[in-house]
């Protein structure tokens, strides 16, 4: 899985990939080999490069607190494709948001019809692509204006889906 993990202020690529129940995590550009193990809930214990760490995880207000070896941090992850559709909003003069396919996927379901009020978060389309399911959300109340593919369709990275006014 490929994430977006936004750290004070700066945002880092993220993908984890498991193998015998080791992980490798590579962190912009840089591979990790992590030994995971969940001791209580939201605590986990992680060996990562021959050094141990303890770290607890708890959510606070939509973003994750994280504590390693007794520092905190808040951080801020979703899923990669859910972060290129919020940063490519697409926001122009007329402040419309226009949601656009992260990657090549054929669409679900429509979960809205034009000239219909929406509020942020929420859901617009679904879209299957590599074998999974993608919800996109509003991420700011409005109108959809237009709607411009239909269940059943294949679509291309970059392809508008809804367009909210």
């Amino acid at each position: 899985m490929r994430f977006a993990a936004e750290l004070g202020g700066e945002t880092v690529f993220i993908e984890v990939t498991e193998e015998s129940g080791r992980y490798r995590v590579d962190v912009g550009g840089e591979a990790l080999e992590v030994d995971a193990r969940e001791v209580g809930e939201g605590v986990w214990s992680l060996v990562v490069g021959g050094a141990s760490h303890l770290v607890a995880v708890s959510d606070r207000e939509g973003r994750s607190a994280v504590d390693v070896d007794g520092e905190s941090y808040g951080i801020h992850v979703e899923e990669e494709t859910r972060y290129i559709v919020r940063a490519r909003g697409d926001q122009g003069a007329t402040g419309a948001q226009v949601l656009r396919a992260p990657m090549p996927g054929k669409v679900v379901l429509i979960e809205v019809e034009a000239g219909q009020p929406v509020a942020a978060g929420d859901g617009l389309v679904v879209l299957e692509a590599m074998k999974m399911e993608n919800e996109f959300r509003a991420q700011r109340a409005g109108r959809v204006r237009e709607i411009r593919v239909s269940a059943g369709q294949t679509v291309n990275a970059g392809d508008v889906l809804v367009v909210i006014e």
